[in-house]
């Protein structure tokens, strides 16, 4: 079964030969990856700087050395895929930094590890590069919905529903909600349920952009929404039906 993913043909794409086609690629992965990428090398004892110079440096890399080219859609997550090549690269870093200097400072990643792609199970960095994964997920998901919002000429409608979705912070009463958007308290909560379905189906289509098989889709979303508890951020609340009418 042919399963089309956005961000496995974006690889293909991006190791075209085609200075165009390479360089919108790029474009793509820095702005959809480049939060997770970042604090997976801060975490490895980079200054901010230096870990926004490798973070470009590793992108660049991953096209210019047809890494690309090497990756099998079908055997993994595209998530796993990018921290894997990210770990052998850093890796890589870290014995080119040591040949020329030692004691660079920066924390040194086995060849175990580096080989299998993987990084350490002790490593701090793989939690939150997949907690920064997930909320870019999340935004992209928001993103595309505020988009929808847009293109129908409720840009203020979606300023007030969009604190009822996933990762706000204080969001307002239903009273105070209703009386802002002119709409009875029934009419809101059926806003707000659908809103919470489109939501939830657009995170899903994100996550389906990112796994080899439809049949990944439901694991991912499980696992992904497991690294965001701590962040109070959740998948299904945002699927939940307002409470009834009293």
């Amino acid at each position: 079964m042919y399963f089309p993913t956005t961000h496995w043909s974006l690889l293909a794409r991006a190791s075209l030969s085609g200075e165009s086609a390479s360089r919108q690629a790029l474009e793509e992965l820095c702005r959809r990856y480049w939060s997770p990428l970042h604090q997976f090398i801060r975490l490895r004892g980079y200054r901010d700087t230096e870990a926004q110079d490798l973070t470009q440096e590793f992108i660049l890399h991953l096209l210019e050395h047809s890494t690309l080219q090497k990756a099998d859609r079908l055997r993994g997550r595209f998530r796993s895929f990018l921290l894997g090549a990210l770990v052998r690269f850093l890796a890589d870093e870290y014995d080119r930094r040591r040949a020329q200097k030692r004691g660079s400072g920066a924390i040194h990643v086995s060849l175990e590890d580096a080989e299998h792609g993987l990084p350490a199970m002790s490593d701090p960095g793989a939690g939150t590069f997949d907690r920064e994964w997930a909320l870019v997920i999340l935004e992209n998901a928001l993103q595309a919905v505020q988009g929808e919002f847009e293109k129908d000429s409720r840009t203020k409608q979606f300023e007030i529903l969009r604190d009822f979705l996933p990762g706000a912070l204080a969001p307002p009463s239903y009273d105070e909600a209703a009386a802002k958007l002119g709409l009875s308290l029934p009419a809101l909560k059926s806003e707000l349920h659908r809103l919470r379905q489109r939501f939830k189906l657009l995170v899903r289509q994100e996550v389906a952009n990112t796994v080899s098989a439809p049949h990944e889709i439901d694991d991912e979303m499980a696992y992904l929404q497991q690294v965001l508890m701590d962040r109070s951020h959740n998948f299904d609340a945002s699927v939940k039906p307002p409470p009834p009418v009293s």
